[in-house]
């Protein structure tokens, strides 16, 4: 929220779960996805066993797609779920499903919610959602979505509407669960797949608007090299902006005393090479530069591999904690 601290909070605001934290839990996928104790017991278990700072649900990005009606396969103990197939019929008729909050696994995350703030009310709890843009290419498809800038970019800005529209009634329903901060993780608006110019038009106006309605702490995560759309990461109106380590903590942090914005950087621990296969000197060593180069909430770089070392999320927060003598 913007105020001083003494020490940088070490947490994931991205998906948080590895395999080698599942037994002492005792959970398994695919039942964590569906099952509210154990969705929450997952949550919790890299606090209870690394130390993370928060707990951290659901586990992937598909749970409003689902809602929507799409089928997802829920995976194994080696893989998250993914994505099936995407929403029938013809994408001008797109609209929102009745009782949108209590379908598919979302009344599993909100009960979630509830069993953690009940159970463990001094740990923050995080919730991650898909970004509108992201939904939206859930609902298409992701290359149709993308053609359909160049041919039909009307239907997008429909489509695009009536995922916010969606996400609006989820985010009201985190309101009132008490959850404390929400993470809208936007891959699909990456400069890697998306141009800028098309995020500012199509993507930031719809993050503006769900930002707004959020009454609790709020990140932004977008996937890749980010740079290009930081400026517009960090002024539509988001607690946090997280990042990965393509982008420059202390060059963000130049841009965010350049534009005078109050939201925060969070990041930027390199899953994908760092936390996944390094040893732990050089996991730590990773966590002190990225602590030297001033960024506000220590966290990974974007969701941790299931297949990650349990000794390297230990190795994150002991690292935060030599960093700063405790």
């Amino acid at each position: 929220n913007g105020e001083e601290v003494d020490v940088v909070p070490a947490i994931s605001a991205t998906a948080a779960a590895v395999e080698e934290a599942f037994p002492a839990a005792g959970v398994s996928w695919p039942e964590a996805h569906t099952d509210a104790e154990q969705m929450a017991k997952l949550g919790i278990a890299l606090h209870e066993q690394a130390g993370l700072e928060c707990a951290r649900i659901p586990f992937d990005l598909t749970a409003e797609a689902e809602a929507f009606g799409c089928k997802v396969d829920l995976g194994d103990m080696e893989n998250t779920p993914t994505l099936k197939s995407h929403g029938d019929g013809d994408p001008e008729d797109l609209e929102v499903p009745d009782d949108f909050v209590n379908q598919g696994r979302l009344p599993v995350i909100l009960e979630a919610i509830e069993i953690l703030k009940n159970e463990y009310p001094e740990v923050p709890v995080v919730v991650g959602m898909a970004g509108p843009f992201t939904l939206t290419g859930h609902l298409l498809g992701v290359e149709d979505l993308v053609k359909m800038l160049k041919t039909d970019s009307f239907i997008v800005e429909d489509a695009v509407d009536v995922a916010l529209e969606a996400q609006i009634e989820l985010v009201e329903a985190f309101n009132d669960s008490g959850v404390d901060v929400i993470c809208v993780a936007d891959p699909t608006s990456s400069p890697e797949l998306l141009d800028p110019n098309d995020f500012n038009e199509f993507a930031l106006p719809a993050l503006e608007d769900l930002s707004a309605e959020m009454e609790m702490e709020s990140i932004i995560h977008i996937c890749g090299n980010s740079k290009p759309i930081l400026e517009g990461m960090l002024d539509c109106g988001f607690s946090g902006a997280s990042v990965e380590e393509a982008v420059d903590m202390e060059e963000a942090q130049e841009l965010r005393e350049q534009i005078g914005a109050d939201t925060v950087m969070v990041g930027n621990i390199s899953t994908s090479q760092t936390l996944f296969s390094k040893p732990t000197d050089e996991v730590k060593a990773e966590v002190k530069a990225a602590l030297e180069k001033g960024t506000n909430v220590l966290a990974p770089s974007c969701g941790i591999a299931p297949k990650s070392p349990l000794a390297n999320i230990q190795a994150f927060v002991e690292a935060r904690n030599e960093y700063y003598g405790i």
